[in-house]
């Protein structure tokens, strides 16, 4: 089993600790307009500082690193990939990885990071509804809440396919529809935020079928982050994060996916 442990940083701005990562795309929606919103990197390092985003992303990532198992000498594509936190992970473990992430700011970002890690992870700007390598082209997919945004969520499931070799596995997380952070999200697109009037959750069942509709056997389905949006709590109940996500996703904000593309080829 391969795990990372991701340390916490430091407890400041508690701010972020009572509201979390998108409040603070919430704030930049006049300047996204109706275009989907495409975060930066100074969205994620304070979020990532504070207590409740340093507890929150190590149960997802490790979650997300658990169900690839150990990745020494495969192909694989971070779809989404941030400033490349997860591809750095696995190229450290041998895998051979392309990250892809809309925002241009966000791979300039990647870009930095390797080279100072002297990482052998590569990135580049693309989309997940039309991602621009050939058929086949690698034997894992990673992508962690790409899916928030996408216009046409059940593409995005096509086109990991579509770059997958037979038998190739896809790992995803998305954001959980039956949570206390979904609930917030709800009440805030009720009472003005564009940005969750048209943003996604995810059930199960829907990662389900539309992996399944893919071309995808799904293997497994995890919870995750069964606490609210608050630092005491995440403290208190993230060690019982992984029995209740192996029991349940009911109330999880994470839910995380794993998959394997049928052996027919393409």
């Amino acid at each position: 089993m391969y795990i990372k442990v991701v340390p916490c940083l430091c407890e400041r701005m508690t701010n972020w600790n009572v509201v979390g990562i998108f409040t603070a795309v919430d704030m930049s929606e006049n300047r996204t307009g109706n275009a989907p919103p495409v975060l930066g990197p100074e969205i994620y390092s304070p979020w990532r500082a504070s207590r409740l985003g340093c507890i929150t992303e190590s149960l997802e990532e490790n979650l997300l690193l658990e169900l690839v198992g150990d990745p020494k000498g495969l192909d694989v594509l971070d779809v989404g990939c941030g400033d490349g936190d997860l591809a750095f992970s696995l190229a450290e473990s041998g895998a051979c990885v392309v990250g892809v992430d809309p925002s241009e700011g966000m791979i300039d970002k990647a870009r930095e990071m390797a080279e100072l890690r002297n990482s052998t992870a590569t990135f580049q700007c693309d989309e997940g509804e039309s991602l621009s390598f050939d058929e086949a082209r690698f034997d894992l997919v990673l992508a962690k809440t790409i899916l928030c945004f996408v216009d046409d969520a059940p593409m995005v499931f096509s086109e990991m396919a579509r770059v997958l070799r037979p038998n190739g596995r896809l790992v995803i997380g998305e954001l959980g529809r039956w949570s206390f952070w979904a609930l917030q999200r709800y009440i805030r697109g009720r009472f003005g935020s564009r940005l969750w009037r048209r943003g996604n959750s995810w059930t199960s069942a829907q990662l389900r079928t539309m992996a399944e509709d893919a071309g995808f056997t799904v293997t497994e389905i995890r919870g995750s982050v069964f606490y609210p949006r608050w630092a005491f709590a995440a403290r208190v109940m993230s060690r019982f994060d992984e029995p209740l996500g192996r029991m349940t996703t009911f109330g999880a904000a994470f839910i995380a996916m794993a998959a394997t593309k049928d052996g027919f080829a393409s």
